[in-house]
């Protein structure tokens, strides 16, 4: 009578198996995490273009117009930043809403050289939000980079 031995344990060839299909759903969960992180920045970003519409809002009915813009150059966004928010910190029932803003998104620059230094208005990727706004225009318009934390892209998001 013959007895047959089994070996048991894994081939080789089992556990490469094992390990590709492990880093397959990794890869899978690391995408689809990105994505879900991006679209909550989005969502951020969208709540605290509201609340700054609302902050302009106020500022409109106690001064009669938008905040002005004093550089028209769009390449300097962190004075647009700390220009707007100097402005609408001015108002109380601008100060009021601008209050409500996430203190994540709201960051002293010590090295503009102004004394108490201005804060300025982030985006949740850490880019300043850029403000524009042009005598004549319906309302002014807020830019946010996005992801590529680059101006003038197509991942950029306005409020228009």
């Amino acid at each position: 009578m013959k007895t047959r031995k089994y070996m048991h344990g894994l081939s080789l060839v089992e556990m490469l198996i094992v390990l590709a299909v492990i880093a397959l759903l990794a890869t899978m969960i690391v995408g689809l995490a990105g994505r879900i992180d991006n679209q909550s920045k989005e969502k951020g970003v969208e709540s605290t273009f509201a609340l700054l519409e609302g902050a302009l809002e106020e500022y409109r009915d106690y001064q009669g117009d938008f905040p002005q813009q004093p550089v028209k150059d769009f390449t300097n966004v962190p004075a647009h930043s700390e220009d707007l928010y100097r402005q609408l910190y001015s108002i109380p029932d601008s100060r009021k809403i601008l209050d409500k803003v996430s203190g994540s998104l709201i960051k002293h620059d010590f090295d503009s050289g102004a004394v108490p230094p201005v804060p300025e208005i982030y985006d949740p990727w850490g880019t300043p939000l850029d403000y524009r706004y042009v005598p004549g225009d319906s309302f002014p318009e807020f830019v946010s980079a996005g992801p590529d934390k680059i101006f003038g892209t197509a991942d950029d998001i306005t409020n228009r």
